[in-house]
């Protein structure tokens, strides 16, 4: 029997004290205006519990006090309205058992598990936050987050979640959030188009790639060198899917073409001074990483090399740029390399963004930690997103690309000697 998830319940959730006047507007840095209008998902699991409706809505409403821009709405590319406006909430039922769902969990159907669509332009024209909870048969619950990518990065998506989570179980460790983007990367005051990523939209496929702690160690150890003696598990995690990628565009194209892999850097730590953590909102830039324009540079600890290095010169070449070039000068030069090489025709670019060490897995609402955390499918290809697993220790790869390349990057031996193709995902 198909999967099928029915929507049982929807309300707003509202803050549970009104946002006080001299907070009733928020600016949008710069880096949140030039981020294209989507939504950020996250979807977490957990075993069987007893439904825990109104205690997630409460606390909900109690974090909205501090997170009170999810609860407004965007205006213009250039403000957010906090009037308290409210956050979607969503109750929905599965047909399906936990441990049927997570038998080779289908990318596709976990769409069913997220409050909206991740590319729909609603993330800049209503809810900032939206939240779908959803119970399966045998009490498991799943809970889908989708915050506008235009208040919140990847960081700021799990600060959220741990903060509301907080809120909900009673701890003392609440994090609270830190609005100060628009007196760190001042706005621009004339219009900026918000860009839909519709515009960046092509026929493809995601693919989840586990690569357990034990085989990252021995992949670490295949790929360092003199020149990077210990390479970290995200530098050669990438370096092994690029090379594969690489490789499956030869095939399928008949000849080499030039690449790039860039990375989208989370900048909190990388400015001087640094920024706190609990920064929130967008701190992210996309920076160019190394390029390979023969086929001759495909040895696999050679790439690594090269992504380790790039990365190396990141805080000298870009991070630096942003205070002492001014903010508004780096970003466009930054925005402008991105574009070209993007929309080139004659080199293959690719994207690569780490959600590791964000510490997700210590979400506890009051009934432990998840068991599984998760993205989905996108529609923008050439895309990779990095997470922990469950013990931290290793990392599941979720690869958009063309169809065409998929099929032959899923049998990659090489690949497949460290990473295993969508396995189950263990209930403890």
């Amino acid at each position: 029997m198909a999967m099928k998830v029915e929507i049982i319940h929807k309300e707003t959730i509202k803050p549970s004290s009104p946002t006080p006047p001299d907070l009733k507007t928020v600016k949008l840095s710069l880096l949140d205006q030039f981020t294209p209008v989507s939504y950020i998902p996250l979807i977490l699991f957990y075993p069987a519990c007893a439904e825990r409706s109104q205690m997630l809505k409460t606390s909900l409403s109690e974090t909205l006090t501090l997170w009170y821009p999810l609860a407004g709405r965007l205006k213009d590319n250039a403000y957010v309205e906090c009037e308290d406006q409210g956050a979607e909430y969503l109750e929905a039922r599965i047909n399906c058992p936990l441990s049927e769902f997570l038998n080779k969990p289908d990318v596709e159907v976990l769409k069913q598990l997220l409050p909206a669509a991740v590319e729909t332009p609603e993330a800049a024209t209503g809810n900032l936050l939206r939240v779908q909870t959803t119970f399966f048969d045998c009490g498991g619950l799943a809970i889908g987050v989708c915050i506008s990518h235009k208040m919140a990065d990847a960081a700021t998506v799990m600060t959220f979640i741990r903060s509301w989570a907080a809120t909900a179980n009673g701890s003392s460790e609440l994090v609270r959030p830190l609005f100060m983007g628009a007196s760190t990367f001042p706005p621009i005051d004339m219009s900026i188009p918000m860009v839909p990523v519709k515009l960046m939209q092509r026929k493809c496929i995601t693919k989840r790639f586990v690569f357990s702690g034990s085989k990252i160690a021995a992949l670490r150890t295949k790929v360092a060198s003199t020149s990077v003696p210990k390479p970290s598990r995200v530098e050669a995690v990438s370096g092994l899917i690029w090379k594969g990628v690489m490789t499956a565009v030869r095939s399928n194209s008949g000849c080499f073409r030039p690449s790039v892999w860039a990375f989208s850097v989370n900048l909190r730590k990388r400015l001087v001074p640094a920024l706190a953590e609990n920064y929130s909102g967008n701190c992210v830039v996309g920076f160019i990483g190394p390029k390979i324009m023969e086929d001759k540079e495909l040895e696999l600890q050679g790439l690594v090399g090269r992504i380790s290095k790039e990365m190396d010169k990141f805080g000298e070449n870009y991070a630096k740029k942003l205070q002492v070039k001014g903010a508004l000068l780096a970003i466009r030069e930054f925005s402008k390399e991105f574009g070209e090489i993007a929309t080139s025709d004659n080199i293959d670019f690719y994207i690569c963004s780490s959600w590791c060490k964000y510490g997700i897995y210590d979400t506890d609402f009051g009934w432990g930690r998840p068991i599984w955390v998760s993205k989905t499918s996108r529609k923008v290809r050439n895309v990779a997103i990095l997470m922990d697993t469950s013990d931290g220790d290793g990392i599941e790869a979720w690869l958009t690309l063309s169809e065409e390349d998929m099929a032959l990057l899923e049998s990659n031996q090489e690949l497949l000697e460290f990473a295993a193709l969508n396995p189950s995902v263990p209930l403890s």
